[in-house]
């Protein structure tokens, strides 16, 4: 599911959960968000697992539509939450801000479930405009790291996560969601949820295509 600003919640402003685990850094997004008509910041927390603890608080009904997050935590890094959150919260729209510019770093949040990643040293326009990217389904990044990843020019399944590779894995070897659901330990409507994801991902529009392109690309050669 794709979400925007002006679409999420029937109209309401996105809700956003800030993690950082500095206050000021909070402090001046929050203010910054403030002034968004189209974003509400409803909960804090400063490292991920006072996330998880949050997001458990708030229960389904009640979850942000974007997280955004620092790296360096003390804890729970940025990279290791939002692996757990695509993991338990697919849904969710996960954006990193952070000081480090390392490339490694960016694929590794990418392929933990980042939809974008952006320094805290870029202006605010380009802030604006990750999260409006990322709430919409795309992925978006600083200007320098996009400049950084297309001179590596990485392959489409680099910009998978490991539960969409597990997922792609099965759909290569035929099973159905259900079957997929049952296998990894997760909802049918989890499933579904990372086959839109991976369809974004991957420029593939319909199943059928999506079904040829994981026979092509991994089948049987991936056992998840």
């Amino acid at each position: 599911m794709t979400r925007s600003p002006e679409s999420t919640h029937a109209g309401a402003p996105a809700r956003v959960l800030l993690i950082d685990d500095h206050a000021l850094v909070r402090d001046g997004m929050r203010m910054h968000l403030a002034l968004q008509p189209g974003l509400r910041v409803v909960g804090e927390a400063d490292g991920g697992e006072a996330a998880l603890a949050w997001l458990d608080r708030a229960g389904e009904a009640d979850l942000p539509d974007l997280v955004i997050t620092d790296i360096g935590m003390r804890g729970m890094g940025g990279i290791a939450l939002a692996a757990a959150l695509h993991d338990r919260y697919p849904e969710l729209a996960v954006l990193i801000v952070s000081m480090h510019d390392n490339l490694e770093y960016v694929r590794q949040a990418v392929r933990a479930g980042a939809r974008g990643y952006v320094l805290k040293d870029a202006p605010a326009d380009e802030l604006m405009a990750a999260i409006q990217s990322v709430l919409a389904g795309r992925v978006f990044y600083s200007a320098r790291i996009a400049r950084g990843m297309a001179e590596q020019s990485p392959g489409p399944l680099d910009a998978l996560t490991r539960r969409e590779r597990d997922i792609l894995g099965c759909i290569g070897r035929g099973m159905a969601n259900k079957e997929i659901a049952a296998q990894l330990g997760v909802s049918v409507r989890t499933v579904e949820t990372h086959r839109l994801n991976l369809k974004r991902k991957l420029g593939i529009e319909g199943r059928s295509g999506l079904v040829k392109y994981a026979v092509e690309t991994l089948g049987d050669s991936d056992a998840g």
